[in-house]
């Protein structure tokens, strides 16, 4: 089955938060990149928890014992998300950025004075400022991969001359979050490796859209956030075995010595992390309704889904661009080639010579769509484009947009006075 309108239908009746109304007009949220909507089993698997087994780790009693086994398929249900076969893993936190730093902190130990660190002006600050500041601390030397200001996206050739011997680290996205391009990460994991440097991917935003797979990948660490796949708030780190048992975590003394508790500082949030396995259910079921088969394993369910659905959102990118470019006061960053849209998401962002992101952002706010303006911490990216302060209006379309959606989007746009 393709992703249809049936299919569509069936998938937006799931979101409690899509009956939303604004005067009277529904609701179009064009604000995935900044947090998705939640289905309703993901807002049942964080209440279940609540009511049912809300204990702390390690009891030996029924409501401890329930959340331990709990806990542990979510650990289960993110490697297959993630594509490692070794959930212990897999790593949970307060978000993306809190993780990041944490394990910033650990790999700069190793660095010396002299040693070289390698980042792109095309991340959200979150892959940026936490490896700036380790680099700091351990006196080592950042050098910036610079973008195409003709498309937004990175310099290749620039990032492969940095990546060299002196080289430990490589962090880059997958994918950016500001202009929807894709990053080929499996090559430049390869670049880096080939020298002795490792690699920490931000797969933040694009886990909405693709179908992460750290293994063939061949990356070192890689960390993503549930809140921006459907989930609830808490943040998801994989890392190589070896890499994380040998380095040294920042933790209490107490604090378990095996993985994934070594790295798993405090009480987590218990409901926010049955929240993301009821996620991955989701996106499995979906992947298994399109296949047809509902025996698939939940790792090939969603091998299925990301295919159709990446069919279903690049036919809506193709819609809002081609809309945008009949406005000519708009000017989008990014990919714009049709040819060339499997290089790419469906995030676009743009400005307009008359009107600031903010001022478009409110304008289509009380008209009911949702969409962020600013520099969505890719402050690198609007500051190498001279857009600072204002930024840019961003639109991020996820399965549960429509056509109807977009349509509506593109008049307002042209309504613009």
């Amino acid at each position: 089955m393709k992703f249809n309108a049936e299919v569509l239908e069936l998938c937006r009746r799931q979101f409690p938060a899509l009956s939303r109304r604004v005067g009277d007009r529904p609701a179009a949220y064009f604000d995935g990149p900044g947090g998705t909507q939640v289905p309703q089993r993901v807002i049942d698997g964080v209440s279940h928890y609540l009511a049912h087994t809300n204990a702390n780790h390690g009891g030996h009693f029924a409501t401890s014992i329930e959340s331990d086994r709990l806990l542990n398929a979510a650990h289960a249900g993110l490697a297959d998300f993630l594509g490692t076969d070794d959930p212990r893993t897999v790593i949970f936190g307060q978000n993306m950025t809190s993780l990041t730093l944490a394990l910033s902190r650990s790999l700069a130990r190793g660095w010396k004075a002299g040693d070289e660190i390698v980042l792109t002006r095309l991340d959200h600050d979150a892959n940026v400022t936490p490896w700036v500041l380790a680099a700091r601390d351990a006196g080592a030397v950042v050098r910036f991969a610079s973008i195409r200001s003709e498309d937004c996206t990175l310099d290749l050739d620039e990032l492969r001359h940095l990546i060299n011997e002196r080289t430990r680290l490589v962090a880059v996205g997958c994918a950016s979050n500001a202009t929807g391009g894709i990053n080929p990460v499996r090559d430049i994991c390869g670049w880096a490796h080939a020298v002795g440097a490792q690699v920490f991917l931000d797969a933040v935003h694009y886990a909405p859209h693709g179908l992460i797979d750290v293994q063939a990948w061949g990356c070192d660490f890689l960390a993503c956030s549930a809140y921006k796949f459907f989930g609830p708030h808490v943040g998801i780190l994989w890392g190589r075995r070896e890499l994380l048992e040998r380095l040294d975590a920042y933790k209490v003394r107490p604090a378990p010595s095996d993985l994934p508790g070594k790295w798993m500082t405090g009480t987590q949030s218990h409901e926010a992390i049955a929240g993301a396995l009821a996620a991955v259910e989701y996106l499995a079921d979906l992947g298994r309704l399109l296949a047809g088969n509902d025996m698939l394993s939940r790792r090939a369910a969603l091998r299925e889904m990301y295919r159709d659905v990446a069919i279903y959102e690049r036919e809506l990118t193709r819609r809002l661009l081609a809309g945008l470019a009949d406005i000519p006061a708009i000017q989008v960053y990014g990919i714009t080639d049709p040819a060339r849209f499997d290089e790419r998401f469906a995030t676009v962002s743009f400005t307009h010579e008359r009107f600031t992101s903010a001022e478009m952002a409110q304008r289509l706010g009380r008209e009911g769509l949702f969409a962020w303006h600013g520099n969505y911490y890719a402050l690198n990216l609007t500051e190498t484009l001279d857009l600072e302060p204002e930024g840019m209006l961003r639109i991020g379309l996820v399965h549960y947009n429509t056509f109807a959606e977009v349509e509506r989007l593109i008049e307002a746009l042209h309504g613009l006075r």
